[in-house]
């Protein structure tokens, strides 16, 4: 009870509510770290992710059609804990109940595991990665340049600035994922240029 209390003065004194520890979204990853790849045949291999994220849809749905069909309230518990279990599978498999497999009997890898260890994205991709966000070119005088002003070919500045481009297409409404921005970034397009000159 002691434990409990010193909880709740805990959650009175910072000001936190006990509401905002439930979540209502679940976040879903960008489809370029859990891609559909192509297999001989026309077949697809697909990223663990997909599997997880897509159990949890199909409960979700379930779970709401049941509602809406007014089903006993044994069945709607029931179904609340398939869908609990749904979403801890996908942010770590295995840590609570038993463990999500695939179709080979293999155990899918979900957010945690995508995230720890040696192979994890914060090891794997992030940390102590060199990241080249310098250019070499030759310094001109221009006629509209003033004495404290460099010129950067715009060639040049639209490779270093490339991830602000791709967020600006998209709070723009330009494009609705990165691989449309690389698109339109490789293409050149006028609007691409604009967006520079604003960055």
């Amino acid at each position: 009870l002691a434990k409990r209390l010193k909880i709740v003065e805990a959650f009175r004194v910072s000001g936190n509510k006990p509401e905002w520890m439930i979540m209502t979204v679940v976040p879903v990853i960008p489809p370029d770290l859990r891609p559909l790849v192509p297999l001989d045949g026309g077949r697809f291999a697909t990223s663990d992710l997909n599997d997880l994220y897509r159990r949890v849809i199909n409960r979700n749905n379930r779970l709401k059609r049941l509602m809406e069909l007014r089903a006993p309230d044994i069945i709607i518990r029931n179904e609340k804990r398939m869908l609990q279990e749904a979403v801890d599978a996908l942010f770590d498999n295995g840590r609570r109940g038993r463990v999500i497999t695939g179709a080979n009997k293999r155990p899918l890898k979900s957010l945690a595991d995508m995230l720890k260890g040696k192979q994890g994205r914060f090891r794997q991709n992030l940390l102590g990665k060199r990241v080249d966000y310098s250019g070499r070119s030759v310094i001109v005088v221009g006629p509209e340049l003033r004495l404290h002003q460099c010129g950067l070919p715009k060639k040049m500045a639209l490779e270093l600035f490339k991830p602000f481009i791709y967020s600006r297409l998209d709070a723009k409404g330009l494009s609705t994922t990165v691989k449309q921005a690389k698109k339109l970034v490789e293409k050149e397009r006028p609007e691409v240029w604009d967006i520079l000159d604003e960055v």
